[in-house]
Order: C-alpha cells, then sequence, then structure tokens
C-alpha cells in the first residue's frame, strides 16, 4: 500500500473515531479530502479506495481535473470565489463553500438559473474577526439571512469558517461552537434547514467536529505538504 493511501484510512480512522469520542455517529460527518496543488494521479488513487468528495481552491485547477477524472466525483470549491469566475466555476462544482458577500451569492444565483445547475451553497463566516480572511461577520450573516425569502436554484445549506492555525483549543471551540450557534440562528429566521457545517482541517478536525462539523476539511495529513505554485489564479 502506497503512503498516500495510508495516510488516507489513517484519517478515515481519526475522523470516524473522534466522531464516536462525541458521541456522534461517524456517518454524520463527511471526510473533504482537500487535493489542492495535488496532480490528477493522486486524486485517482484516493478515489480508486472509496473517496468521493474532494476540495480544490482554485477553479481553473479544478476544472482542470474535472476533465480528466471520473465524472461521479463530487467537487468542492473551497477557496475565495471572484465573481467573474462563477461562470466556470458552476461548470463542474457540486459545492461551492466560500460565498463570501451578498454580491457573490446573488450572481451565482442568475448564472445557476441560465445553466440550470444546483450547487450547494456555503456562506463563508469570518468568526475570529481576522482582518485577512474574507467571509461575513457573524453581524452580517443574520442581517443577510433575513433578506432570503426563498431558495433559489442554488440551495444555501449551511456555514463553514477557517479557524487561525495558532489557536488555542478553548479558542477552537470558542469558534467553533460560534458558528453552530450562527448557523442554528439564521435557520430559525429563514424556516429552511441548513444542517451544514464546514469548519475543521488537519490540525483541528476533532474539535470541529465535537462542536458539530458535519464536512472537515483534510489536506495535509492525507497528500502531505504541498509546494505551492509561484503564480496566484
Amino acid at each position: 500500500m502506497s503512503q498516500l493511501l495510508e495516510n488516507f484510512h489513517s484519517v478515515q480512522q481519526s475522523v470516524a473515531q473522534a466522531a464516536i469520542d462525541a458521541g456522534r455517529n461517524p456517518a454524520e460527518v463527511r471526510l473533504l479530502a482537500v487535493s489542492k496543488t495535488f496532480p490528477a494521479e493522486d486524486i485517482q488513487q484516493v478515489f480508486q479506495d472509496g473517496q468521493r468528495c474532494f476540495g480544490e481552491n482554485r477553479v481553473q485547477e479544478l476544472t482542470e481535473k474535472a476533465k480528466v477524472l471520473d465524472k461521479s466525483i463530487e467537487w468542492h470549491l473551497i477557496g475565495h470565489l471572484q465573481q467573474n469566475k462563477v461562470r466556470a466555476a458552476l461548470e463542474f462544482s457540486n459545492w461551492i463553500h466560500a460565498v463570501d458577500t451578498p454580491e457573490l451569492y446573488r450572481r451565482i444565483q442568475n448564472i445557476a438559473g441560465e445553466l440550470d445547475v444546483h450547487p450547494k451553497l456555503l456562506l463563508e463566516i469570518n468568526i475570529s474577526g481576522e482582518e485577512s480572511k474574507f467571509g461575513f461577520t457573524p453581524e452580517a450573516a443574520v442581517e443577510f439571512a433575513k433578506t432570503l425569502t426563498q431558495e433559489g436554484p442554488a440551495p444555501l445549506v449551511g456555514l463553514m469558517t477557517m479557524a487561525p492555525f495558532e489557536a488555542s483549543p478553548e479558542e477552537l471551540h470558542k469558534i467553533f461552537g460560534g458558528l453552530r450557534a450562527l448557523r442554528d440562528q439564521m435557520q430559525e429566521i429563514r424556516g429552511i434547514p441548513m444542517p451544514e457545517l464546514s469548519m475543521g482541517m488537519s490540525g483541528d478536525y476533532p474539535i470541529a467536529i465535537q462542536e458539530g462539523a458535519t464536512i472537515v476539511r483534510i489536506g495535509t495529513a492525507i497528500f502531505g505538504h504541498r509546494t505551492y505554485p509561484l503564480a496566484a489564479e
């Protein structure tokens, strides 16, 4: 067995155990394998071993991989999405995790309607208040929820956040628990289920699972450390 598959199996078992330790059913937590910057060959290995959900940061990279890999892969766009790339993103993305402004949300809905596609959307929430991060503030998300009277072609199914890399366990509980509480509040305002919480990465997913994560985004623990390209999208 390759080191990649050993890593994958270890993460699968660890995620399931974290759910059990939190008193949850492991089936409630979806493992999203974050494959950004890694080649299609690596994705293919993990796909053949049973993984179906993969996350990419860049629209161009997701599109290139989706064209050469199995059509049954569920692609999650997890990085910042520029409005001028929405149409391209909707060609292959089954989920979009980082809807960070009302304008982006409306553009996705409009183009999804034109293309007759129905990706699932998550609002990105800047719970920690870091200036370097995109996303709604919790207060802005609540106000935005009040404006949403009905579902568009791309349903809003939940929220996403990222915690600071240096956050303590206490801070992580506060951030992830805060996202869950915000989701509950928005769900009550809208009167529409928002079951998904995308939170937790390689270094903090056990705490995210304790606080209710339904999607954990794990890349390094599966694929290894990344060498980032020099050019940004």
